[in-house]
């Protein structure tokens, strides 16, 4: 202080100089002495700071009031300290630092906490994960529990699971057990109830066709009675024939209506020409009953892959109703042919024509408008249902002056039906 007041260098160099060894751990590299106007007294570097000239003003700037500055770029630090007597501002004392080795000890720690964070965060979160993975491990056997029973019956979870979960998981899992056990009880009584029902079902099947095919018997039986007894006379014989065929007739769709609808599925002989050439001889007596004439060709030549009862049901179906459509001594025109992809039968009569109905119904299945809704067209039904089961289909050309029904069936595929 005296030194500054008095602006004595000398005392000022030799106080510089004795201080120079207690601030060696500071790496002091700069220590300007100034007096009040801001001049040099005493410089630790005399030739680049001489006595009695002024710093520059940038190496003051921001310095006011004992502040710090650190200048990463050239890592230093600079700060200056006024010195005041009395109140009096009388000079400062400027002070630059070499401070390298702080920043890179600062750098040092930076990335090592950086490491050691990552490495903690990166623990933490599979400590996280593991936990959180084992919290939710019984949800995820609960779940996987539940994804096997869409596929079939509820699979009850194991004792040992149950006996490894912990308390609140220990009951949910007695509850899911409980839950399927219901569920396993309440499928096995549908199915009983369902095997009941279906026997049932074939009771009253059993036992509607014995009244329907019942009723008819006794008077069959009284019309054979008469015709031992009364044969030679031509009234009788006329009345009992057609008493005969009407019951037989009836008797005849009964049995048609359950075959199409118990038919079974299973072995399906393929379809060959021989089964297309049968039915001349079954349609032969509805063609003797009015006289008709049948024009015949059969273009099969090889085994087609189809179902040869259901095509043969069909055809024959479509054959009868033409002959009961068409006119006496008139002629029934029957086609078959096939390509590599299809089967084609043509049946064509020279009646007055299909109703629109029934038309409707063959070609397009409609069954709100089909001809059972109203009492009769068995044969057509039964030669839709034929049809679905082949994944065929008809085509009707109907007029005043007849009917042609073509009916396709494809080649090489099977079409299986759903039996209750």
């Amino acid at each position: 202080m005296p030194h500054i007041l008095r602006e004595d260098v000398w005392e000022v160099f030799d106080t510089l100089d004795r201080a120079r060894p207690d601030s060696a751990g500071l790496n002091v590299a700069t220590t300007i002495v100034l007096n009040a106007a801001g001049d040099v007294i005493a410089a630790s570097d005399p030739i680049r700071f001489p006595t009695g000239r002024p710093i520059p003003e940038w190496m003051l700037k921001g310095l006011e009031d004992g502040a710090l500055q650190i200048d990463e770029t050239n890592e230093t630090a600079r700060l200056r300290h006024p010195v005041r007597t009395q109140g009096q501002h009388v000079g400062s004392i400027y002070t630059e630092l070499e401070i390298s080795h702080l920043l890179a000890e600062r750098r040092a720690v930076l990335w090592q906490l950086i490491w050691t964070n990552t490495a903690i965060t990166l623990a933490l979160a599979g400590l996280g994960y593991w936990a959180v993975r084992r919290m939710v491990e019984p949800v995820r056997t609960l779940g996987s529990y539940l994804d096997r029973a869409s596929g079939g019956p509820v699979e009850m979870i194991p004792n040992a699971e149950l006996r490894a979960a912990s308390g609140e998981f220990r009951q949910l899992f007695e509850r899911y057990n409980a839950m399927a056990q219901a569920a396993n009880e309440r499928v096995e009584l549908m199915r009983r109830l369902a095997r009941e029902e279906r026997l049932a079902s074939l009771g009253r099947l059993a036992s509607g066709m014995a009244h329907e095919i019942n009723n008819p018997l006794g008077g069959l039986f009284n019309a054979l009675d008469s015709l031992k007894r009364y044969g030679d006379r031509a009234s009788v014989r006329q009345a009992s024939t057609n008493f005969l065929e009407r019951g037989l007739s009836g008797i005849r769709d009964v049995v048609r209506a359950a075959l199409m609808t118990y038919r079974q599925p299973g072995a399906r002989p393929l379809l060959n020409r021989e089964a297309i050439d049968d039915l001349r001889y079954l349609v032969q007596p509805a063609l003797r009953q009015k006289g008709l004439t049948l024009d015949w060709n059969n273009e099969i030549d090889r085994e087609l892959h189809l179902a040869g009862r259901g095509v043969r049901d069909a055809a024959l179906n479509i054959l009868l109703n033409a002959c009961e459509a068409s006119p006496r001594e008139g002629t029934i025109r029957f086609n078959a042919c096939h390509d590599t992809q299809s089967l084609f039968i043509e049946i064509a009569d020279h009646g007055q024509g299909m109703p629109n109905l029934y038309r409707e119904f063959l070609e397009v299945g409609n069954r709100a408008v089909g001809p059972l809704k109203h009492g009769d067209g068995l044969g057509l039904w039964m030669v839709r249902q034929l049809l679905d089961e082949a994944g065929g289909g008809a085509t009707v050309d109907a007029g005043a002056d007849g009917t042609r029904v073509r009916l396709e069936f494809p080649l090489g595929k099977e079409h299986q039906h759903d039996v209750a």
